[in-house]
């Protein structure tokens, strides 16, 4: 029969958990996609086996969402031992800037950067963060969709800041060219009857 410690710290634990929850699993989608439900599984199995561990509660939710992208990165590592890198060549070519100035999608728009985005719902957004590779998907939700300075960025994923800069770079050219062939691909780009 587990002690009154034991029970208090289970307890603890599950309002921490109960609390984080939505949190932590709109992060793992974001980050893993279908293996969402999974990774926020295996994370809490390793927050509690370690819970004892955390000297601050107030830090319970940084310390969850750390060990939640440590389980997501190491599912990412076992699909691909070896990262889908794109050179800068291939990023620093297209612009969607450019490309939707020559194209002109939208012949009759006085606004045609906002026509052309106003074409995009939250989930044809996720939609085109889904086909990043995982390299540069995870530190793009971290900053961009849940708030994470680049710093922490770098410290949540080990890597150095410039790194996590240079692929934070290479990520939003990458999305910006995946945002433009979704469009295509999914007919956002036909004229609007007005």
């Amino acid at each position: 029969m587990p002690s009154a410690e034991q029970r208090l710290t289970r307890e603890r634990f599950r309002v921490l958990a109960e609390e984080q929850l939505p949190r932590l699993y709109k992060l793992a989608q974001r980050l893993v996609g279908d293996d969402a439900e999974d990774a926020v599984q295996d994370a809490l199995l390793k927050a509690y086996r370690g819970f004892d561990r955390l000297e601050h509660p107030g830090a319970g939710p940084a310390w969850l969402t750390r060990i939640l992208v440590n389980v997501c990165r190491d599912r990412g590592r076992a699909r691909a031992r070896a990262p889908h890198e794109v050179s800068i060549e291939v990023v620093g070519e297209f612009s969607l800037y450019r490309k939707i100035a020559d194209e002109d999608p939208f012949p009759y728009s006085d606004s045609l950067h906002l026509d052309f985005l106003e074409q995009f719902g939250s989930e044809d957004v996720r939609a085109v963060l889904a086909r990043l590779p995982e390299l540069y998907r995870v530190p793009l939700v971290l900053v961009y969709v849940d708030g994470f300075a680049t710093k922490e960025v770098a410290r949540l994923l080990e890597a150095p800041l410039g790194t996590v800069l240079a692929r934070l770079h290479r990520g939003r050219k990458l999305f910006e060219r995946m945002l433009w062939e979704y469009a295509e691909e999914m007919g956002l780009l036909r004229e609007r009857v007005r």
